[in-house]
């Protein structure tokens, strides 16, 4: 047990580490403003209509980097900052979150498969800890406990690891929709990329940590069957 709190404090550390290099990298993007000055909004708008996509929503909420889009309602949200700016970084924001509503209207597999994965997540996630927890504890007497744990902590990591290339390709198709429709080049393309990749980079560690934590529990558990046949 002590093995999985040191492991999730390094994991907690990366992932503050990540998350300040993408304030920085964002805040730094935020300063290069567009030869075209179309605000984030604009560019929302337009590339939803380059795609044919005329049921999508593009409105502001309010936070910093709380950029998504909703598959529920159809809406592609942005933060103030992305919505009005003007800059690299509200571009390849903009773009992104445009990313996956056009994997949406595309019904792209990846989306699609986790789309489906998220009322089981919403479920599992609010009582997994404490299902592991009492796993853990009561090993000895009752190891189909942990194993349900096991099992529960594995949709959120299945969750986890699928969200990669949901992630990678809306950047992969905001960058591409960016350079063709002559919004973002050179330097000003090599920015967005950068920016979005540093937003990749948490989702990264996210998986990787689930993944890593999952392991640790699956040895726990073999090591007490080992035990409990000698």
């Amino acid at each position: 047990m002590t093995g999985i709190y040191l492991l999730s404090l390094v994991f907690v550390g990366i992932s503050m580490l990540v998350s300040m290099r993408l304030r920085s990298k964002f805040g730094q993007y935020s300063k290069v403003q567009l030869p075209s000055g179309y605000s984030g909004k604009e560019i929302a708008d337009m590339m939803l209509q380059a795609h044919g996509i005329y049921d999508v929503k593009v409105q502001s909420v309010e936070g910093e980097l709380t950029d998504h889009y909703n598959p529920l309602n159809k809406t592609v949200n942005l933060s103030p900052d992305v919505y009005h700016g003007r800059s690299v970084a509200a571009a390849a924001v903009a773009a992104h979150e445009c990313g996956h509503a056009v994997q949406h209207a595309t019904a792209y597999q990846w989306l699609t498969m986790r789309s489906r994965l998220v009322p089981i997540v919403q479920f599992s996630s609010g009582i997994v800890q404490w299902v592991l927890l009492a796993g853990v504890l009561l090993v000895g007497a009752f190891p189909q406990l942990l194993l349900a744990g096991i099992a529960l902590f594995a949709l959120t990591t299945l969750f986890a690891v699928i969200t990669l290339p949901v992630e990678f390709d809306a950047s992969r198709r905001a960058t591409v929709w960016l350079e063709k429709a002559g919004i973002t080049g050179g330097s000003y393309l090599a920015g967005a990329k950068d920016a979005l990749h540093w937003a990749a980079m948490t989702y990264v560690v996210a998986a990787v940590a689930s993944v890593a934590t999952l392991v640790q529990y699956v040895f726990i558990f073999l090591g007490n069957s080992s035990s409990s046949d000698d």
